[in-house]
């Protein structure tokens, strides 16, 4: 007679919890508006610019949102990366970094 499985019954709320396989890359986003103050070159304008997103990984996408209607993509392996190459060659621009927890960055 084949013997039947018994159902595992969690013990703690914390077995009720998911979580993660242990072999996946780790998980979570961190989402940032980039606003210029000013446009020196004049071309994607002067406010909220652009609308982004820091991986867990530590990749940066970010979402132009000049020209419209859809404005552009684009993926940075940092947000450093990102920095050199949009906003740190413009401090005239005056550009502020919010992060979704109300930290700012100006450059």
């Amino acid at each position: 007679m084949a013997k039947k499985n018994k159902p595992f019954i969690p013990s703690t709320d914390e077995d009720l919890k998911p979580k993660p396989p242990p072999k996946l890359a780790p998980r979570g986003i961190r989402t940032f508006t980039v606003c210029r103050q000013s446009d020196e070159t004049g071309v994607s304008g002067e406010g909220v610019v652009v609308e982004g997103a820091v991986l867990a990984s530590g990749h940066c996408i970010v979402h132009w949102l000049y020209p419209p209607p859809r404005g552009g993509i684009a993926i940075f392996d940092s947000i450093d990366d990102f920095l050199k190459v949009h906003v740190k060659p413009h401090p005239t621009n005056k550009t502020i970094i919010t992060f979704e927890d109300g930290e700012q960055q100006a450059h």
